[in-house]
C-alpha cells in the first residue's frame, strides 16, 4: 500500500513519513495540495491522509480533485480544530476512511491505514464474484 500524506506543517507531516517508514509503510509527503496532485500525477496512491485546514487548497478540496482522476483513492482527515461540519463531512462515506484529531498517536494513524487495506481487500472481493 502506497501512501500519500498532505500537510502545510511540513515539519509534522515529514515526521509522521519518517515514522511509517519506520513500521515499513511507504509514505510520500506534500506540504501543500499543488505538490500533492504532482506527485499523484507520478504515482499511484491507495491511500491519502489530508489536513483539512491548508492555505489555498484544504483538505477537503484537494480530496475532491484527487477523488476525480483517482476514484479508488481512499482517504483519512485530520485537523488540530475542525469544525463539526467538516467532521460531518468526513463521515459522508466517499471513500473517506476516518477523520482524526490532532495531536494523535502514530498508533492510531496506522490501525486507521490497516483498516483501510482490509477495506478496500474486501471491496475487491465482493467486485470480483
Amino acid at each position: 500500500m502506497r501512501i500519500l500524506l498532505v500537510d502545510d506543517e511540513q515539519e509534522l507531516v515529514s515526521a509522521i513519513a519518517e515514522r511509517l517508514s519506520i513500521r515499513n509503510i511507504d509514505a510520500d509527503w506534500a506540504g501543500n495540495a499543488q505538490e500533492a496532485l504532482k506527485l499523484a500525477e507520478k504515482k499511484t496512491y491507495d491511500l491519502a491522509v489530508l489536513d483539512i485546514k491548508m492555505p489555498k487548497i484544504g483538505g477537503l478540496k484537494l480530496k475532491k480533485l484527487l477523488h476525480e482522476k483517482y476514484p479508488g483513492m481512499k482517504f483519512i482527515f485530520y485537523t488540530g480544530h475542525g469544525s463539526e461540519e467538516e467532521f460531518k463531512i468526513c463521515e459522508g462515506g466517499n471513500q473517506v476512511v476516518d477523520c482524526l484529531t490532532k495531536p494523535f498517536k502514530i498508533e492510531v494513524l496506522i490501525e486507521k491505514i490497516q483498516s483501510s487495506s482490509t477495506h478496500s481487500s474486501s471491496e475487491k472481493k465482493g467486485q470480483e464474484k
